[in-house]
């Protein structure tokens, strides 16, 4: 049986937004757990972090330090989604015409002065889509994740995830929850769940056998 650690990550309270994707969904999985991975254990550990610039990454990489992962996956809201956005990029840049929850709107200031000025994401989003389309989960590439709180988590993940020998880490943008049927914008709770559950199941099938076929970043 071969052992995995992953880690989930999503933020708290989003102002309008009563349900929050990001906050239950990694829960919903921690408790339910990940099926169809024969021979393989995962322990799923998961942390919600305030939509702060000083503050979201402190905490998960406390959390990374407790748990050593294998695999890191965060996920974050974009209101306006109509389903789920896999991340690719990861730009050095915070800027932000909106405050995050410490009153702090920084202006074209770098997250890591020095460091790259992107990072591509570490999971195998090819495989992933594939995985989104066999379950008829809206889905699509994203460029970035703005500039913002997510974007600057992201960074700081792949940042960290760069000097480690075998990690995968990457970033996954939820649209917001909507039960109603055949919705214009956001999903069910139950594709949100199903969704992450078949990044982590990509995800660790790519960890123990790696293929140039499961990426996709451009």
């Amino acid at each position: 049986m071969q052992q995995f650690s992953v880690v989930i990550s999503g933020f708290d309270h989003y102002d309008g937004i009563e349900v929050n994707p990001s906050y239950e969904v990694p829960r919903i999985l921690s408790q339910q757990g990940i099926d169809g991975l024969d021979g393989v254990e995962l322990s799923i550990s998961t942390v919600s972090l305030p939509v702060s610039f000083s503050k979201a990454w402190p905490l998960l990489s406390r959390t990374i330090e407790e748990t050593k992962p294998d695999i890191v996956v965060a996920t974050g809201l974009k209101r306006a989604a109509r389903g789920i956005l896999l991340e690719r990029c990861a730009t050095n840049i915070m800027d932000s015409s909106r405050p995050d929850v410490d009153n702090t709107a920084p202006s074209l200031v770098p997250i890591a002065p020095g460091r790259p000025a992107a990072y591509w994401t570490r999971l195998p989003l090819r495989a992933i889509l594939g995985e989104f389309t066999h379950d008829s989960i809206p889905a699509t590439l994203s460029s970035d994740a703005g500039t913002f709180v997510c974007n600057s988590l992201f960074y700081n993940l792949l940042n960290w995830a760069s000097a480690q020998d075998k990690v995968l880490a990457g970033f996954v943008s939820l649209p917001v929850v909507n039960e109603e049927p055949h919705p214009k914008r956001g999903l069910p709770m139950d594709q949100l769940v199903q969704a992450c559950g078949d990044v982590v199941r990509e995800s660790v099938k790519y960890y123990m056998r790696p293929s140039s076929e499961s990426i996709l970043i451009a």
